[in-house]
């Protein structure tokens, strides 16, 4: 299992050595920032699993930093204790909150709730560059944008998404979408090829199916790198 990175932002030296020493003996990889500013700049190079983030901060302030983490759980630590600000932070993207002084096995507790809640998260999720499908809730994001598709179109994505590497037959193709759609036959899966190919242009304006001719189809490994 692949060792989980946290990144501690706290100018408190003392909180910080206390908070590193208990999560190396989790068995965590951790990191350290003293400063916004300095949080950013290892953000850069290192994207943790989660983030221990204190509010008073020099220069830029816990609440400034925080919109730049998204998509990455941080738990906030703050001897703040007022409910209105709590919420506020929770609604504007932290994951948790825990009040100074806290418990550090309670502490333990919640961050090993949120990188559970994590992994959950990214094993329900498909990614290739800019197309996101869930597939708990159907839903296809497209360059974020919601990209709204048929049932056979939805599983036609789902099957490409998780082999992306791979060229997939029609029958291979044909017969593992059926177990989420009956409506596709042979002579109908190329316009519902051709239907998806088209919404998901639309959306990110390039291709990402590829027709391998007397083969069958795979996602395009081109222009992954322009914007």
């Amino acid at each position: 299992m692949r060792v989980k990175n946290i990144l501690i932002v706290d100018d408190d030296i003392s909180i910080g050595n206390m908070l590193e020493e208990m999560l190396r003996k989790e068995r965590y990889a951790v990191f350290r920032a003293y400063s916004g500013t300095e949080a950013l700049l290892l953000l850069r190079e290192n994207k943790p699993d989660l983030v221990l983030l204190d509010l008073m901060l020099p220069g830029m302030s816990g609440e400034e930093v925080l919109p730049h983490f998204r998509g990455i759980p941080v738990i906030v630590m703050s001897a703040r204790a007022d409910v209105d600000d709590k919420v506020e932070l929770l609604l504007g993207g932290a994951a948790d909150y825990v009040t100074k002084p806290f418990s550090g096995k309670e502490l333990l507790a919640r961050i090993a709730v949120q990188l559970r809640e994590k992994e959950e998260k990214v094993k329900s999720e498909l990614n290739y560059d800019k197309i996101l499908l869930n597939t708990e809730t159907g839903q296809c994001f497209v360059a974020e944008k919601e990209v709204h598709l048929t049932r056979t179109e939805y599983a036609i994505l789902k099957m490409l998404l998780a082999n992306p590497t791979q060229i997939i037959s029609r029958s291979v193709m044909l017969e593992r979408i059926g177990e989420d759609t009956p409506d596709c036959m042979e002579n109908s899966l190329k316009v519902h090829i051709s239907h998806l190919r088209t919404k998901l242009r639309q959306a990110a304006g390039r291709d990402y199916i590829e027709t391998v001719w007397g083969i069958g189809f795979r996602l395009r490994a081109e222009d992954l790198t322009e914007s």
